[in-house]
């Protein structure tokens, strides 16, 4: 890969809510198909198999997601290191960012690859998956397991072009996996009506082409960093850096993973009729949750290159651009999920009584749009300018203080609802929003922002 120079994004001049837009577009439209990604394998599957594979591909499929997002998180180190890089103009570690993350990142492929191949039944027992449909979950979560070297590959390469400031490719990246995996669901689990195994298939074909033509368009780009075989080796002092910014975020990420996780297992001892009804409403929230997570994930790599410019006035005003922006949508979310709750549902199931579960879950999702619109972007902020050990302490604080035990206890009542053990996640985001507001002041106070 060549150092030919090319005009690179940057945010450290000009405008800020345009450019803030403008990346965060191709950023909303790659997570949408990555919603789309998980969503068609549980659409399809619902309308052409059992109310078991639906429980299967909902429990198997955020079990992955789980572990997506894990690696996601992991990487966010990469991504706000090379940000930083080029916001003070130091660009010749690129290569060696790059070389050691691909590194770091292919050992922690083999070692979820042999965890979920091996343990998938135990795996799937934790998760309280319904007898009914314990099976198809052990199949759908070994199956995408011997799938993570590709899952984690196209993953990291999104990470590592929003650092650059390129949204773009990552959203092609995606693209093409989820058209190839709509392509291969309707073949497999249409056609061949193999149900849960069928959209597993599916799913881990479809990474693995969209890697290798990835691998083939990075090829034809020019980059701000030289990368030889030489660069493909650990740097310890970059890892380090690397580890020490995402290690806190991915933590918090897999401990309000796994306090959904949790969520969904208590669920599943009330049923398989729950247990999908959560299913769908959790691919529902998927969608309505993207401008807060595109928003997020914008104001990280925009404040990265900031503050490694010293432009905190920059960084401050991506924020509160974003909150104004972010929230406005956040409202029309909370409007389409309280109020048309069974027209989103309807999407991913034809079954009346998983779609009235699915309604009731997703009303207090409806209304933990509003609050997360806003929270989000202070993460976004607060891993830009690397405090990343903040976003996991109020990460876990909300998950494990209110969450839990929230969703337990009103799991308890003998007339509490869907709706009342979702209620957990609003509750939680109003905890998580006040600590973010709060360390804001106190950064102001101290004049560190």
């Amino acid at each position: 890969m060549s150092n030919k120079k090319e005009k690179n994004t940057t945010f450290t001049e000009g405008k800020i809510l345009q450019p803030l837009i403008l990346f965060a577009l191709p950023v909303l439209f790659a997570l949408f198909l990555q919603a789309m990604y998980g969503a068609v394998d549980l659409l399809i599957v619902g309308k052409f198999a059992s109310s078991a594979d639906v429980s299967a591909v909902s429990t198997g499929s955020q079990i992955m997601m789980t572990l997506t997002n894990l690696v996601s998180s992991f990487a966010m180190g990469t991504t706000v290191l090379l940000g930083q890089q080029i916001g003070c103009g130091d660009r010749k570690k690129g290569g060696e960012t790059v070389g050691t993350a691909i590194i770091l990142f292919a050992a922690i492929a083999v070692i979820m690859t042999v965890i979920l191949v091996i343990f998938a039944p135990q795996i799937s027992g934790i998760m309280n998956a319904p007898t009914e449909a314990f099976d198809k979950t052990v199949n759908y979560v070994r199956i995408c397991g011997s799938g993570m070297l590709v899952i984690i590959a196209y993953n990291l390469i999104g990470c590592i072009f929003r650092g650059l400031g390129d949204s773009r490719t990552p959203l092609v990246t995606v693209a093409i996996a989820c058209v190839c995996n709509i392509a291969g669901d309707l073949l497999l689990c249409a056609g061949f009506r193999m149900g849960t195994e069928g959209a597993a298939f599916a799913t881990v074909f479809a990474q693995v082409i969209s890697v290798v033509i990835s691998f083939w368009l990075i090829s034809r780009k020019s980059l701000p960093f030289e990368l030889h075989r030489e660069n493909i080796r650990i740097n310890r002092n970059l890892l380090k850096k690397m580890t020490g910014l995402g290690a806190p975020i991915a933590l918090q990420d897999l401990l309000v993973s796994i306090s959904f996780l949790i969520i969904l297992a208590i669920v599943n001892s009330m049923g398989v009729t729950a247990s999908a009804g959560v299913g769908v409403a959790e691919k529902v929230c998927a969608f309505i949750m993207l401008i807060s997570s595109a928003f997020m994930q914008s104001i990280s790599a925009f404040v990265a290159q900031n503050y490694g410019a010293g432009r905190m006035d920059r960084a401050k005003k991506a924020l509160y651009c974003g909150i104004c922006v972010s929230f406005a949508i956040g409202v029309v979310m909370f409007f389409l999920s309280f109020f048309h709750g069974d027209l989103l549902a309807g999407i991913f199931s034809s079954d009346p009584e998983v779609i009235a579960a699915a309604v009731q879950y997703l009303k207090a999702y409806g209304i933990d749009c509003l609050f997360t619109a806003i929270f989000f972007c202070y993460t976004g902020f607060y891993n830009g300018i690397g405090m990343t050990r903040f976003v996991m302490i109020q990460g876990i604080v909300g998950a494990f203080g209110v969450r839990v035990p929230f969703s337990y206890f009103m799991s308890k009542q003998s007339w509490a609802t869907l709706f009342h053990i979702g209620l957990a996640t609003p509750f939680s985001s109003v905890l998580q929003l006040i600590l973010c507001v709060g360390c804001m002041l106190y950064l102001k106070k101290k004049r560190r922002v």
